[in-house]
């Protein structure tokens, strides 16, 4: 065995180094700076401990706090020094998980009958501070089943038993740093010195693996940075967001409300909620028109033999309702999904290829068993409307229909202010082909489908292999909203599954059968989700031809109401969504009413007003825009309006 290992590094250049070389001196022979600042070594794409020799020839990354795996190295470490000050604190305190996560990381503790609080936080982190100055190593060991059986036990956490029951012998480690040894794969930083400025951030209930069946644990959530104005500038942001929250916003600006006698998950939409989500379907429904849509309309409910035909059921059986039992029939569903009920109204005749593409819309609304503990606002619900299409064309048609769903989805985001936003390719994963439906030869022209779409709509993708759905490859777009967070909104994929399951054909030009491709695409997604990001990414200041209530007709006084009716009359006759506020109330307090509620235009009437046929325009957030006659003020919003919905001509 050679005592000499080559490394490849991402630039391509390959260097010698002697076997068992480790990521910290290679590291420290590129330079003496990347030595400090790296956190953690990829080697042939698994991250790796610094420490940890490398002893064959590898394609090697130096991961610094730069880089997600980095960050998320950085924010591991910390769940494992937060769970060291917890036992300290806390004796005899058992442990679940503690991940890292998009951003920071948590930890999932039992602590017995004591009960701790934000309060707690503070002398936890305070804890974590003093344990991180002794700077001692994180240190692997890996260990046989056994051992670790056997440390586990004497400590008495069945917690960490249930998972190495799981392991299988040869593969387990524990890592150590100071008093605390926990089970673990890694990896870490080297030292807990390496952890500067850690914060605690909130506390929440979990069930052990996420059953409703076993015992509740404490989830404690955190961050760390390595510099101060790095945390300064996160905890802004997070204040940021709370203001933003779209539950608070949406009670604020009586938008939609939830009832604990209606069910928890199931929102419930208020006349301003309901007029701003109508809007958006409606601003969808005339696009989708003028592309060749035809809308349909599906029952809340199917046969089980429907979700067991398409797959849906029993493979997701935990994420749908209970089947509601028939004594003729074998059962229905809730439906958890559009798409089924659409290929039976494709099928409904025979098909031609002249007719080719049938693109079948609906606003449908499906039904999900989201856990309670996993309920949070829109964002995560138990019922919510899907803006579903599904597109049966031939396979020639792929890639043209993709480029028409990329610009649909384009014209979305734009009329939306969404602007940062990324594209996703998901693909096979070449080394487990036999995981996917159809043959290589359609999967292999329809990724080529895509890949060209999306170059040619302007695009760059990004490619991830191994993501795609069982069916078939997809596109994702993935959304920055105004506070940098990242969402996935607007997805377009194919199917070969569905068809083949449901015998779906058409006539070729041949006179012979064939079967159709299917593509699913939603711009919106869940249509609840969707305006839980929107009202966060606009702060609850939507564009004017979206928000609820577009102008405000304020009169002066009492003697004023008239004309403010008359005014609000023709602004409604307009198509204007126009409200007059006729309480006795002076102008100042109306202003400000109007201005909490983010309405976007005030319209304040007088004497002077009334006399001239004009009002005074105040707009939301820029106050006094001067005075003009009704007909100038109602030409201009008309012109805003139509100028955001203006249909983009499709680029093919």
């Amino acid at each position: 065995m050679a005592d000499t290992i080559k490394l490849t590094f991402p630039d391509g250049s390959v260097k010698e180094f002697p076997r068992g070389v480790t990521g910290r001196e290679v590291a420290r022979s590129i330079s003496p700076g990347l030595a400090r600042q790296a956190l953690a070594v990829g080697v042939n794409g698994e991250v790796r401990d610094l420490s940890r020799p490398i002893e064959e020839d590898a394609e090697i990354r130096i991961y610094t706090w730069r880089d997600p795996e980095g960050r998320a190295t950085y924010w591991h470490s910390t769940a494992h020094l937060m769970a060291e000050a917890l036992e300290a604190l806390y004796p005899g305190v058992k442990f679940g998980i503690g991940p890292p996560i998009e951003h920071g990381f948590y930890y999932d503790v039992d602590l017995g009958e004591r009960k701790i609080g934000p309060e707690d936080l503070e002398k936890i982190e305070a804890k974590m501070k003093a344990l991180a100055r002794r700077d001692v190593p994180y240190e692997r060991k890996p260990v046989s089943k056994e051992e670790a059986l056997a440390y586990f036990s004497e400590k008495g956490d069945e917690y960490k038993l249930e998972l190495l029951s799981e392991l299988e012998d040869g593969t387990i480690t524990l890592y150590r740093q100071g008093a605390f040894t926990d089970l673990c794969r890694g990896p870490h930083v080297p030292s807990t010195g390496v952890i500067k400025y850690p914060k605690l951030l909130n506390i929440a209930g979990a069930y052990w693996r996420g059953d409703e069946k076993r015992p509740q644990l404490t989830r404690i959530y955190g961050i760390s940075f390595p510099k101060k104005k790095e945390l300064d500038e996160y905890l802004e942001r997070l204040e940021m967001a709370r203001r933003r929250d779209h539950r608070k916003l949406g009670r604020e600006l009586e938008l939609f409300t939830f009832s604990r006698k209606v069910g928890a998950g199931l929102p419930l939409w208020l006349p301003r909620g309901a007029t701003l989500r109508e809007t958006l379907i409606n601003f969808l429904k005339q696009e989708q028109l003028r592309r060749g849509y035809q809308p349909v309309v599906t029952p809340h409910i199917g046969r089980l033999e429907l979700y067991k035909t398409s797959g849906h059921y029993p493979y997701y059986k935990d994420s749908q309702f209970p089947p509601m039992m028939d004594d003729e029939e074998e059962g229905y569903l809730l439906k958890p999904m559009n798409c089924p009920h659409h290929t039976q109204i494709y099928d409904a005749r025979p098909r031609s290829y002249r007719e080719l593409p049938v693109r079948l819309a609906e606003f449908g609304t499906v039904y999900r068993y989201e856990q309670s503990g996993e309920l949070s606002g829109l964002t995560r619900v138990r019922s919510f409307t899907v803006d579903d299409a599904h597109i049966f064309c031939l396979p020639e048609q792929v890639k043209d229909e993709f480029k028409d769903v990329i610009d649909l989805t384009l014209f979305v985001f734009g009329a939306l202010g969404f602007s940062d936003f990324k594209a996703q390719i998901s693909l096979r994963d070449p080394e487990n082909r036999e995981k996917y439906v159809g043959e290589d030869a359609q999967w292999d022209a329809a990724e080529n489908a895509i890949r060209e779409a999306a170059a040619e709509m302007g695009l760059d993708a990004v490619e991830e292999k191994g993501e795609a759905a069982f069916y078939g490859p997809k596109l994702d777009f993935m959304v920055k909203d105004a506070l940098g967070r990242e969402w996935q909104l607007g997805t377009v994929q194919l199917d070969y599954n569905l068809p083949e399951r449901f015998d779906l054909t058409y006539v070729g030009e041949d006179n012979r059968k064939h079967r159709p491709v299917m593509i699913h695409r939603a711009p919106f997604g869940s249509l609840e989700r969707f305006i839980g990001v929107l009202i966060e990414h606009t702060g609850g200041n939507f564009p004017t031809w979206l928000a609820p209530v577009q102008v405000a007709v304020l009169p002066v006084g009492q003697d004023f109401e008239a004309y403010a009716r008359r005014v609000t009359e023709q602004l409604k006759e307009a198509g204007i969504r126009a409200e007059a506020d006729l309480r006795n109330e002076k102008v100042g307090y109306k202003i400000r009413s109007a201005e909490v509620m983010k309405v976007p235009y005030m319209l304040i009437v007088g004497a002077r007003e009334e006399a001239a046929g004009a009002v005074a325009v105040r707009r939301h957030g820029q106050g006094d825009q001067g005075t003009e006659p009704l007909e100038t003020f109602l030409g201009r919003i008309r012109e805003e309006v139509e100028e955001a919905m203006r249909p983009r001509v499709f680029a093919s």
